[in-house]
């Protein structure tokens, strides 16, 4: 039986990294991200959690070694903690069919509270939780929910868990530039690493992202003239580009798909919670995975649309946000896709 080869695109990447989404449905309603009255899959068209188990071993034996779970927001889908757990029995192992160095996930931690000692006990280590504000009722104009107090009680959960935590908050023009110090700071504060995000044009909204783009260049600077920022040698296998804060004592990242475009060494692709690959979270090239699962050979059907995969992932994403009124560069809503 032959072994199963890496995952290696056209470019002579590696990619190491799958991001799956298991579920686009969300309990928030962040105005950036999608509209108010959003259109959900319906659950038929949905994976199984058992297919996006085997799903995950199929990658995990071409070399998969990172595996975010995403959304939507990934802890609203029923009983998605056997997952977590079955998935974390990969951790380290070391029988031949591959293994993982690290499973974690991105919430917004509506559900963190309830879910967060689970999460340990599977041997999640490290997680990402979506914050933009700290104040309630920015936090309920952004979100449309007035949840930011279970989101608080979620993260001191995670805490206490054991939990690595990374902040990402999307810095948006208007809306929250003025607090970008204060989240940062508190983020440390708490023990937590901060990201901050550029908007990405995903999907239609009832708002114009031009309004609110803010580049991080202009952020980074406002930054540097309070803090003592070192770029940082650190890495996640993640796009994100880290400095040492002097000051607070933490680390900050920047992800910046807008301004400063990190492709060259992308080792990411992304499967939808229906078994799309996206092979770019800024293209429409993808695969149908789950046409594979669902085969008369399953195990032969994935391995050849995952070399597909590899030959149509582009060198870069084409985002953009130069005009009011554009179009979004892709018409898929980035809880479709996965964060």
């Amino acid at each position: 039986m032959s072994t199963p080869q890496p995952l290696v695109d056209q470019f002579q990447r590696r990619i190491t990294y799958l991001r799956l989404s298991v579920t686009d449905r969300c309990d928030l309603r962040c105005s950036y991200c999608m509209p108010e009255r959003m259109s959900f899959l319906p659950r038929k068209d949905v994976l199984t959690l058992d297919e996006m188990h085997d799903l995950a071993l199929g990658f995990i034996a071409r070399g998969i070694t990172k595996l975010r779970l995403t959304g939507g927001e990934p802890l609203v889908r029923r009983d998605m903690i056997e997952l977590v757990r079955a998935l974390g029995r990969r951790i380290g192992a070391d029988d031949g069919q591959g293994h993982l160095e690290e499973l974690t996930l991105t919430t917004n931690g509506t559900r963190l509270a309830e879910f967060a000692e689970d999460l340990a006990a599977a041997g999640v280590r490290r997680i990402n939780v979506s914050l933009d504000t700290l104040d309630r009722d920015s936090f309920a104009r952004l979100t449309r929910r007035d949840s930011l107090p279970q989101v608080l009680e979620g993260l001191a959960a995670a805490k206490a868990a054991g939990l690595k935590v990374k902040l990402n908050t999307v810095a948006l023009k208007g809306i929250n530039e003025h607090e970008i110090a204060e989240i940062v700071a508190w983020a440390h504060g708490q023990g937590f690493e901060a990201t901050l995000i550029e908007v990405m044009p995903l999907g239609e909204v009832e708002e114009d992202r031009f309004d609110h783009y803010l580049p991080l260049v202009a952020v980074q600077e406002d930054l540097a003239r309070r803090w003592t920022l070192t770029p940082s040698g650190h890495r996640t296998g993640g796009p994100a580009r880290y400095w040492d804060v002097a000051e607070t004592g933490g680390r900050l990242g920047l992800i910046t798909p807008l301004t400063n475009n990190f492709c060259e060494g992308c080792n990411r692709i992304r499967v939808t919670a229906t078994g799309q690959l996206y092979a770019c979270l800024g293209g429409n090239e993808r695969v149908d995975l789950r046409a594979a699962l669902r085969s008369a050979d399953p195990q032969a059907a994935l391995s050849e649309a995952l070399d597909t995969a590899m030959r149509i992932k582009p060198a870069r994403h084409a985002f953009a946000i130069d005009a009011r009124g554009a179009a979004p560069a892709l018409a898929r809503h980035m809880s479709m896709t996965g964060g």
